[in-house]
C-alpha cells in the first residue's frame, strides 16, 4: 500500500516517525490538550496510539497523520480520517480529527490541514461523506468543524467511550458531504 502524504502552504502531513513518539506522549499528558478526553494519556497508552495510527497508515495509506510545520516544528499534532472503532449511532462512517500541541493553538494549523484531509478524501479516496464529532462543550472543535464547511444538524449522541455520567459524553456530529465541499459549503 502507497501511504498518501499529504502538502499545504505551510504543513506536511506524513506517516509517524519514532522521533514524534516524545512529543506525542507530552501532548497526551498536557491536560489542556485532553481537556475534552475522559483522562490523560500515559506514555505507555500513547506510545499503543501512535503504533495503532502507524499500522493503519501502512494498512489504508491514509489516517491520522503526523502533522510538522515547514522549516519549523518537526511535529505539531496530528490530523486526518480515520474509520472510529466504537460502535456509533451514525456508523460506518469516515471520521476527520486533530490534535495539536497547545504550542501550536491559534495559528490555523488545525483548519489548514483538515482542508487538505478533505481533498484527499474526496478526491482520492472518493468519500461521499466525512463527519466529525467532540463533546457538546468542546467549542476550539466546533469552530474548525465550521470553518471547514461542514454542518451540525443537531444530532446529540452519548460517545460509547467516555463513561457515564461524564460532561464529556454528550457529542455533538457534523456532516459534510462531498457535493456541498463541491459547490463550495
Amino acid at each position: 500500500m502507497t501511504v498518501m502524504e499529504l502538502e499545504t502552504p505551510r504543513l506536511r502531513l506524513r506517516q509517524w516517525r519514532d522521533t514524534d513518539l516524545e512529543p506525542f506522549a507530552a501532548m497526551g499528558h498536557d491536560p489542556r490538550v485532553m481537556q475534552f478526553f475522559p483522562e490523560t494519556m500515559t506514555r505507555e497508552d500513547s506510545d499503543a496510539m501512535a503504533a495503532k495510527i502507524r499500522a493503519l497508515i501502512d494498512e489504508r495509506g491514509w489516517g491520522f497523520w503526523a502533522v510538522e510545520e515547514k522549516g519549523g516544528a518537526p511535529f505539531v499534532g496530528f490530523v486526518g480520517l480515520h474509520i472510529p472503532a466504537a460502535a456509533l449511532p451514525f456508523s460506518p462512517c469516515v471520521e476527520i480529527g486533530w490534535r495539536l500541541a497547545a504550542a501550536h493553538w491559534g495559528k490555523g494549523f488545525a483548519t489548514e490541514a483538515a482542508r487538505e484531509a478533505l481533498y484527499s478524501g474526496f478526491r482520492a479516496l472518493d468519500l461521499e461523506e466525512i463527519v466529525a464529532f467532540t463533546s457538546t462543550v468542546n467549542q476550539r472543535s466546533r469552530r474548525v468543524m465550521e470553518r471547514l464547511g461542514m454542518r451540525h444538524h443537531g444530532q446529540v449522541f452519548e460517545h460509547p467511550s467516555v463513561p457515564e455520567g461524564s460532561p464529556l459524553r454528550p457529542h455533538v456530529l457534523y456532516r459534510l458531504r462531498r457535493q456541498e465541499w463541491e459547490e463550495g459549503f
